[in-house]
């Protein structure tokens, strides 16, 4: 993909706190029978495991989320509110449950592929651009995210990413996080480029 290159493992095997903002303005592909789509990551969320009362982790491992206790580097996918699917990018190291929930992200590969899944619903209007993978459930709808792809591996099969070739300082703006509930809705470990028109609305359950 131009104007991105490709980097190794140690990337993600790094606290979230670190990797949260350093992975806008990345690139995040998917390929399968139907096309590939690649979108450039404008928001994220860190979620910390056994220390995070928000996180899928945070009371120890189980089936849904053993994912989460492995390799750096993988795709945690997950069935949410019995409506969409999203995804968290796992990081640090084995054993250590912390990964990056990938909020939202501006398709600039393969939108036509994109805008066939997300308007697979009937709708009055066309999905605009900047919407098209904007919020967790969109953006895992706009790659063609399933089930299937719980555990897979950044850095083989049909997944992909990309760091910027050019390593420009983005405008990073940082919030709580969107519709966790307690006292961890008030984390601020929200990250998004500040104006992106592809960043998702804030909404708090606290």
């Amino acid at each position: 993909m131009d104007g991105f290159i490709p980097v190794s493992r140690v990337f993600f095997e790094r606290n979230v706190f670190d990797v949260a903002p350093t992975l806008l303005g990345c690139y995040l592909e998917r390929s399968d029978s139907s096309g590939t789509v690649g979108i450039r990551i404008t928001e994220v969320e860190a979620y910390a495991g056994e220390r995070d009362p928000g996180a899928h982790a945070y009371r120890g491992q189980t089936a849904r989320n053993a994912t989460m206790f492995g390799a750096a580097g993988h795709v945690y996918c997950y069935f949410t509110y019995g409506l969409h699917h999203a995804i968290n990018l796992v990081t640090n190291r084995v054993g250590v449950p912390y990964g990056c929930l990938i909020r939202a992200g501006e398709v600039i590969r393969g939108e036509g592929v994109a805008r066939v899944r997300r308007e697979s619903a009937r709708r009055v209007h066309p999905v605009l651009p900047p919407d098209l993978a904007r919020g967790p459930g969109s953006l895992a709808q706009a790659l063609g995210v399933t089930l299937l792809d719980n555990g897979a591996d950044l850095f083989g099969g049909n997944w992909r990413f990309l760091v910027p070739e050019q390593q420009t300082a983005l405008p990073v703006t940082i919030g709580p996080r969107v519709g966790v509930r307690g006292v961890a809705g008030t984390f601020p470990w929200r990250y998004w480029i500040s104006g992106d028109p592809t960043v998702s609305r804030y909404r708090s359950s606290i």
